[in-house]
């Protein structure tokens, strides 16, 4: 099973990272992360208790982590972080 995905995204002249990862059964939710220096700029958190018991959970689950890690690269590449980003800037955030 995967653990987790890690991306670094260049947009508007600046760096992001882009990180997934399983919590695994015990705790079943993926959770990503998008963040820009250190301070985290979005978020998603995606539960799959409803699917613990399907066959080959470890493929669906792989496949669940990447759309949503892809989903996050498409949602920064889209513009819809910009606000957030530019209140960090003028807050002085890294």
């Amino acid at each position: 099973m995967v653990h987790g995905f890690n991306h670094n995204i260049a947009y508007k002249g600046e760096l992001f990272h882009v990180q997934t990862e399983d919590s695994g059964v015990a705790n079943p939710h993926i959770v990503t992360l998008l963040y820009r220096g250190g301070l985290i700029i979005g978020s998603k958190k995606t539960a799959y208790a409803d699917i613990l018991k399907m066959d080959k959970l470890d493929v669906i689950v792989e496949e669940l982590m990447k759309e949503q890690h892809k989903e996050m690269m498409r949602r920064l590449k889209a513009g819809e972080f910009d606000e957030k980003i530019l209140a960090a800037k003028v807050a002085g955030h890294v």
